[in-house]
């Protein structure tokens, strides 16, 4: 185990508030730990990553996301293993669709690949059924008659409990809500859309889709890869950082566009000390502030970095901080355009 693992915790927030999802009749915490992280693509010390989600639990945090996709299942495998016997105290997301590995066969929304990555998926976290079952991404070369059928055929068979979708456009969150009543099927009653200070893209049109069909939302990169914590403000990141692992993501190789997210960061940190903020706490709000918003994923690689953000939590804006962000990032824009994707 690392030295993390075993490091002295530091205070936590007594509770998490929580919120329903969407039309699920599904309570979650307003803050979610997501376990990309966990495996080879982040923290491959699975103990220190099942300290992660012991502590998490012991904070308030009630639902954890992970995904088929995330090294290539090890995440599902070490979230599986850590939840043993506190499994009731959970609500338990995962997705499928995006590519494992070279087969065609192993990707997409197909009703023969989503009841396969269901059996998978289930066997791989040890459970007995999924709380929250999405599609990562949109299939266009499947009907989305198919793949609602699908879901609902294992909404029917007890393996799953609600059906979500991830990164979806407006348009196609509309349609699906509009084929699952058509067809008397059970509709997605979640979304995950990145959003952040810096990218917010899904204000113009995805939240307000969310909004008129009661679908909850689930975003991810509040902290814009890391951009909204600071570190990596004038060079103070890491050689660990995500930066220096994957900089193709969030900018980190642009010089120009890591000028601009460094002088907009700045900018975002003064109006959080004036309010008394740390710029975590700011971004966490802010997400948070939306009514449509039901929960941030937290992806922390470290047990330190956790307990980091359980430290700061996110409590609600004070008057005037949403107007001040909006002078530097003007609402419904996208700093970078592949910050949303």
């Amino acid at each position: 185990m690392s030295d993390a693992a075993v490091s002295v915790p530091v205070p936590l927030p007594v509770h998490v508030p929580t919120r329903r999802l969407g039309h699920s009749g599904i309570e979650v915490s307003q803050i979610a730990l997501g376990t990309m992280m966990f495996g080879t693509w982040g923290n491959s010390d699975a103990d220190e990553c099942r300290t992660m989600v012991h502590r998490a639990i012991d904070a308030g945090i009630t639902m954890f996301d992970t995904a088929d996709i995330y090294d290539d299942g090890v995440s599902e495998e070490i979230l599986g293993s850590a939840l043993r016997g506190r499994r009731d105290r959970v609500v338990l997301a995962t997705k499928c669709g995006n590519p494992m590995g070279d087969d065609p066969g192993r990707r997409g929304l197909s009703r023969r690949w989503i009841t396969r990555a269901c059996d998978d998926s289930l066997r791989r976290l040890g459970v007995d059924h999924i709380d929250l079952f999405q599609m990562h991404r949109p299939d266009p070369a499947t009907s989305l008659e198919e793949t609602l059928g699908a879901f609902d055929a294992l909404v029917q068979a007890g393996k799953i409990r609600a059906v979500g979708t991830s990164t979806f456009p407006a348009d196609q969150l509309g349609v699906a809500q509009r084929v699952a009543g058509a067809l008397g099927l059970v509709a997605p009653s979640s979304e995950q859309p990145p959003y952040s200070v810096l990218a917010r893209g899904i204000e113009a049109d995805v939240l307000p889709t969310c909004r008129a069909h009661s679908i909850g939302v689930v975003v991810w990169a509040p902290l814009n890869g890391g951009w909204l914590t600071g570190k990596y403000q004038h060079g103070s990141a890491g050689p660990d950082s995500r930066a220096n692992r994957a900089g193709e993501h969030f900018d980190h190789r642009d010089a120009q566009a890591r000028a601009e997210k460094v002088a907009l960061v700045d900018r975002l940190a003064a109006v959080a000390a004036d309010a008394g903020l740390t710029l975590v706490q700011l971004a966490l709000g802010f997400v948070l502030d939306d009514p449509a918003v039901t929960t941030a994923l937290i992806g922390p690689r470290t047990l330190g970095q956790l307990d980091e953000l359980l430290a700061a939590g996110a409590g609600p804006l004070p008057t005037g901080v949403r107007a001040a962000i909006d002078a530097i990032v003007a609402p419904g824009t996208n700093v970078n355009a592949a910050d949303a994707v």
